[in-house]
């Protein structure tokens, strides 16, 4: 199976590995990442929360972090909600982006974007070892069925269990797209919306509100979407990465310096320029 890598993603395929493989059966060697998750709740008055991240992370930035920790601000500071876990979930190989680093390499740089400098973040490889693209409803079922099903939820300090709710981490922009019916199914939005709900960071100059007062789906499901602004205005991107490493320009300070050794010491990204899909997150590009 050839080198591991930290939870439960392997160096290369080997012939065990199956082109059927469905949602009930994991990939070989994988285990679900568990290890950062808060051991029980802290405050019984609120229900347990644990944010997912979905993108193509190639590479994995400074924004992509900095997502997270908005998104916790939020909700320390006014929610029913307690933050037990975040998770980031790289797609799969059959994605089929121009120019998309192996999913090996991105879930490489998103652990080491998050083993030493998080308490709470983890990175679960199960999309990303998926034989086919699978859609964001599809992913979130899977988080729900090892946080809720296998695992029984999170711990009370009296020994009860409590159901653990997923929300969707997302950008603004993938937001607007889910105004568009060629990228997002409607069965699928009500899903998303309806069943885990959506944490919005907003990009300065955009008005997630408007568009949802446009939307009805999304405004059906207004109250399972939370929306947060960017006080500080950043707009690194993964686009801006790659292009900026092909050109032989510093990405110090754009991206962790292990990402950033990990990119060079791996040569990647200098030697084609990737398209960015029209309907993905440009923040989770």
């Amino acid at each position: 199976m050839g080198e591991p890598i930290t939870d439960g993603i392997s160096r290369h395929y080997g012939d065990e590995f199956d082109a059927n493989n469905t949602q009930g059966t994991p990939p070989p060697g994988y285990s679900f990442p568990a290890h950062k998750l808060a051991k029980t709740l802290q405050d019984t008055s609120k229900t347990p929360l644990v944010l997912v991240a979905c993108g193509s992370y190639s590479p994995v930035t400074y924004l992509h972090l900095r997502m997270f920790e908005m998104a916790a601000d939020y909700f320390n500071a006014h929610s029913k909600y307690e933050l037990v876990g975040g998770y980031f979930s790289p797609v799969s190989d059959y994605y089929q982006k121009e120019g998309l680093a192996p999913a090996v390499h991105r879930v490489r740089m998103c652990e080491l974007a998050t083993e030493t400098s998080s308490t709470w973040l983890m990175v679960d490889s199960w999309e990303a070892l998926q034989p086919s693209y699978q859609r964001t409803a599809v992913v979130l079922d899977h988080f729900d069925e090892q946080l809720n099903g296998n695992m029984g939820g999170m711990v009370l300090p009296d020994g009860t269990r409590r159901k653990i709710q997923i929300l969707l981490l997302a950008g603004g922009d993938l937001i607007e797209s889910m105004g568009r019916k060629d990228v997002w199914a409607s069965e699928d939005l009500h899903h998303i919306l309806g069943q885990y709900g959506c944490m919005v960071i907003e990009r300065t100059g955009t008005d997630v509100w408007e568009f949802l007062l446009s939307h009805d789906i999304l405004y059906e499901h207004k109250d399972n979407i939370h929306v947060v602004k960017q006080v500080i205005y950043n707009d690194i991107s993964s686009t801006k990465v790659r292009l900026f490493v092909k050109r032989k320009m510093s990405i110090k300070y754009l991206v962790p310096d292990a990402v950033m050794r990990y990119i060079f010491e791996n040569s990647l990204y200098s030697t084609k320029l990737t398209r960015k899909r029209d309907y993905v997150s440009y923040a989770f590009d």
